[in-house]
């Protein structure tokens, strides 16, 4: 069965997304077979993957709404073993759509649970808010990833992120626990981004990655021409650290 894995933080533009596609592709490339669920309504990790807006096309909101994800609308990448679940335009109503609807904080983790003997590992890209759509990939997860960037006020918005993780746990999702924290855009040259990971690591210890993410600017690249990092430009600082990542959550 999947090891279902959240990939959120409330703060965006910390390298949620990026973090998403390439530790995907990273797994993959390692053999797992890796599914990524696009909750965000932006589409970034759709898009990053190389699916440009197709209306037509069964997405994440047809699983939320209409049953399992296994006949809505999974699709092969350019990455062996690596298959994604997209987002489309449509998700921009789901918070409010799923108000009234029953169970409505679980109705994610039913969907993809067809999908589960499927796969090793399903990440999930959530929005940077905490909504009824960020609330079911935390239902639907066993653990959450934060990535969280190296700047100022890093350890505040990931504070918040932790106190969601013990509510969730407590009220709705016992199982949650930390997958761990990466550090994101690194710059090693910065006194800050240094001051910042040893800031982190002080309070975290063994739940921080040992892997770090350095600012990259192939990283920045790859999206725009819809590949992960390890398709773009496998030998970069980038694709390294991302399959370093990803074989620091297979042995754990």
């Amino acid at each position: 069965m999947a090891k279902t894995i959240a990939i959120a933080n409330q703060k965006g533009g910390v390298g949620k997304t990026t973090t998403t596609i390439n530790l995907g592709a990273a797994l993959a490339v390692a053999e797992r077979r890796t599914l990524v669920v696009d909750v965000d309504p932006q589409s970034n990790t759709t898009r990053g993957l190389g699916f440009g807006p197709d209306p037509d096309r069964l997405s994440v909101y047809d699983c939320l709404f209409n049953g399992s994800a296994e006949t809505h609308g999974v699709l092969d990448t350019d990455v062996a073993k690596l298959k994604l679940l997209p987002a489309e335009r449509d998700l921009l109503g789901a918070e409010l759509e799923l108000v009234p609807v029953e169970h409505r904080e679980s109705r994610l983790a039913r969907a993809l649970e067809s999908l589960k003997p499927a796969f090793d590992y399903i990440l999930i890209d959530c929005p940077p808010a905490l909504g009824l759509l960020t609330l079911n990939a935390l239902v639907a997860a066993d653990s959450l990833l934060i990535p969280v960037q190296c700047e100022y006020l890093a350890l505040e918005g990931l504070s918040e992120v932790m106190a969601t993780l013990q509510r969730v746990a407590s009220a709705l999702n016992p199982a949650l626990s930390l997958e761990g924290v990466v550090l994101t855009m690194y710059d090693e040259r910065t006194n800050l981004g240094r001051q910042v990971q040893d800031e982190i690591r002080q309070h975290l210890g063994t739940k921080v990655f040992k892997t770090v993410i350095p600012r990259n600017v192939r990283l920045g690249e790859a999206p725009s021409f819809g590949k992960s990092i390890l398709t773009y430009d496998v030998r970069s600082k980038g694709a390294e650290a991302y399959m370093s990542l990803a074989r620091e959550i297979i042995e754990r």
